[in-house]
């Protein structure tokens, strides 16, 4: 999903040095290749913002409303798969027939395939995919729709080869160290459960900061003042995929009914799990904002703007992008909240008690 209208889903990354006034012409150094270049394998490059097809990438095209505004675009051809198996099927029995055998060796079914691919790979239309991405440089953060690790690796592989410089990606660990200059690696397991040991406790930041929001959410009223950002009621609410590390059957999803009330989600709690993935609501007066929210890698998947009065399309856009800024600094604010406490011992201590009543006293519904 791009960023320029509807839901919006993404990942940010600090950007460790300025963006170099030569940024531009080193994307379009390292611009996508022609489309009929492609032949069996992968093709990738920039693209501008406005479509996975414009590779001539200019100072007018690169920025939009203000905003650096590119797209990592990789091309490829690929045989759908119930296709392949038709035609190799269809091979296999011929062949069958011909030879009078009753079935194939692998060997001969691979050569099938081999030639099959060979034949239709060149005939299949490209197909195109984007990682677009928007610089803030106003905190120096890019949010960029590399959802999961393959995509994320890609990106900032190429980022770095185009610009010479790294991305950090906005992580617990990164985001602790970052603003607060905490270790989150030194902290020992907390378990939330009074039927569940520290030892046997997840160990995940993302996981632990989740949890804790959920709890905060409920058992604490769920409203937060955060200093020049105003005052933010917070909403966890389902599906919701609890997991619990170590071996054996630990990953579990609730979707239907009301998943934040069930008897699943309490017995999950006692059980030790902590949240690895909800949907995370923010309100603050009118306006809302909705996601799913994955913990250990603080990504965002389909959020949901507050609605936008009527307006040109530049500054609509500028508008959707402080609203995305907005929201996620609150996130990193209600984290940084959770890191404080987290990192006192005296106060997690208590935070820990109070987290267990809350699972143990938790109401639901059948």
């Amino acid at each position: 999903m791009a960023f320029e209208s509807g839901s919006v889903s993404y990942r940010m990354f600090y950007v460790t040095k300025a963006i170099p006034n030569d940024a531009v012409a080193r994307f379009a150094e390292m611009a996508a290749p022609p489309i009929d270049t492609l032949s069996d394998g992968e093709i990738h490059g920039w693209v501008s913002g406005r479509h996975l097809l414009d590779r001539a990438i200019t100072e007018k095209n690169a920025y939009y409303a203000g905003f650096l505004r590119l797209t990592l675009m990789k091309a490829e051809r690929k045989i759908p798969d119930a296709l392949l198996r038709a035609e190799c099927r269809m091979e296999e029995l011929a062949q069958q027939e011909a030879s009078g055998k009753a079935f194939l060796t692998r060997s001969e079914k691979k050569d099938i395939k081999d030639s099959i691919v060979s034949r239709l790979l060149p005939t299949m239309p490209p197909l195109l995919k984007g990682i677009p991405f928007i610089h803030d440089d106003r905190d120096g953060i890019i949010y960029a729709a590399a959802l999961n690790e393959k995509q994320m690796d890609a990106f900032t592989i190429y980022f770095s080869q185009t610009l010479g410089f790294n991305l950090i990606p906005v992580l617990p660990e990164t985001a602790a160290m970052k603003r607060l200059r905490v270790n989150v690696k030194e902290w020992a397991p907390t378990s939330f459960s009074a039927e569940c040991d520290d030892s046997e406790a997840g160990q995940d930041p993302g996981e632990d900061f989740l949890t804790w929001l959920w709890f905060y959410s409920e058992a604490r009223g769920g409203i937060a003042h955060l200093d020049d950002l105003g005052e933010f009621a917070v909403m966890i609410d389902g599906p919701l995929n609890f997991i619990l590390e170590g071996s054996g059957a630990h990953d579990v999803v609730l979707r239907r009914g009301e998943p934040r009330l069930s008897a699943e989600a309490k017995t999950a709690l006692l059980g030790g799990k902590k949240l690895k993935q909800a949907k995370l609501t923010l309100a603050q007066g009118d306006l809302s904002w909705s996601c799913t929210f994955t913990a250990a890698g603080f990504v965002v998947r389909g959020l949901k703007l507050p609605p936008l009065e009527k307006m040109d399309a530049v500054t609509a856009f500028q508008e959707r992008m402080n609203q995305i800024a907005r929201f996620s600094e609150a996130v990193l604010r209600l984290f940084d909240r959770f890191v404080q406490e987290r990192n006192n011992i005296k106060e997690w201590k208590k935070a820990t008690e109070e987290i267990r009543a809350w699972v143990a006293d938790r109401k639901t519904r059948t």
